[in-house]
């Protein structure tokens, strides 16, 4: 059977693009065929050492930086914005885990009070309001799975908001700090590690509160942050992504330190990185403290554009490809912090 196509549009543009999906045949074999008549196999494939091991096999082995270079081109991946010089990476991890000039291809947004995408990503936007427009949530996790059921955090997002961000293969796979403001919590929750292919998305079903994942919960509310209460973000691993190692730099990517409880984030900044692959990041607001760019709303509510996703009966949900660092939200409540930002509604 023919599978459709995946469309989202381009934020910058706003062109319909069509997704080369990554080895998308193989992975509807897996989370299809094998996944119902080979359970023991399936089961195998997405474990920790297995998703590791077919990570080494596909980046690791190198093959030279001519070849590098075509595959960069191949993916449409700019070589200009790498901090290296392409001739420097010679195998498809080096690709995946490059380093790009940020601060210059990447700028943060004048409004100091913009909530800013940690990735290079495919987003969609929605909320854990069953009253809201935007509540889709049951689509892609299970909220007390997500956090964990013993999470301390439940309460806190339970009515909020939230931002789905997809990072495919081809995108610079760091993920930076969406807000400003002081770590209250972090920890990690075992799990699988599902690919983030929609054909695997889609046929797991709330497939991110399955796999392992790291979650940071930050307090915007303090001198100097930018205003939005607490955010929770929420780091998930996938096939062929080994780890994701926390390397918060305040300047450029030097000094890179573990991110830990206490510790004082700036908005834009690295926070961490995820290994070759696919994966997604979500960021979680509480109740009434955002309002999400007009434009991504807009976007995800289009009818002309095949998307894998739906919000049921064959309305399409439609991704926006965005940069990291670039505005996606804003604070809703009027308030004002020292050295912070003042808004209004």
């Amino acid at each position: 059977m023919k599978r459709s196509q995946h469309q989202y549009i381009e934020r910058e543009t706003g062109e319909v693009r069509t997704e080369r999906l990554y080895q998308d045949a193989l992975l509807h074999f897996i989370y299809n065929e094998l996944r119902e008549h080979m359970p023991g196999v399936f089961r195998l494939l997405i474990s920790g050492r297995t998703s590791k091991l077919l990570g080494q096999i596909n980046y690791d082995l190198p093959i030279g930086s001519i070849a590098c270079r075509r595959f960069m081109c191949s993916q449409s991946m700019c070589w200009e914005e790498c901090v290296e010089e392409p001739i420097l990476l010679s195998t498809l991890r080096a690709i995946f885990e490059r380093k790009i000039r940020y601060w210059q291809c990447r700028p943060l947004p004048i409004d100091a009070c913009a909530v800013v995408s940690p990735a290079d990503a495919r987003l969609l936007v929605g909320s854990f309001r069953d009253t809201s427009l935007l509540y889709i949530k049951d689509k892609f996790f299970e909220y007390t799975e997500l956090l964990g059921h013993e999470s301390f955090w439940l309460d806190t997002f339970a009515h909020g908001d939230f931002a789905l961000l997809r990072l495919t293969p081809d995108k610079y796979h760091y993920n930076h700090v969406p807000v400003t403001g002081r770590v209250v919590d972090h920890y990690e929750i075992d799990g699988g590690y599902h690919a983030c292919n929609p054909s695997a998305i889609v046929a797991m079903v709330t497939p991110f509160s399955k796999n392992r994942r790291v979650i940071t919960v930050i307090d915007t509310n303090v001198p100097g942050g930018t205003g939005v209460g607490r955010v929770a973000m929420i780091e998930v691993v996938a096939l062929m992504i080994g780890d994701v190692v926390q390397r918060y730099s305040e300047t450029e990517y030097q000094d890179p330190q573990p991110v830990a409880p206490g510790m004082l984030l700036k908005r834009g900044a690295p926070k961490s990185l995820y290994r070759p692959g696919s994966s997604t990041t979500l960021l979680l607001f509480e109740p009434d403290h955002i309002r999400f760019s007009e434009d991504i709303i807009g976007n995800q509510t289009r009818t002309d554009v095949t998307s894998r996703f739906s919000f049921g009966f064959g309305h399409p949900l439609v991704e926006t490809d965005i940069k990291v660092r670039s505005a996606i939200a804003w604070p809703r409540v009027s308030t004002a912090l020292p050295g912070g930002c003042q808004w209004e509604i």
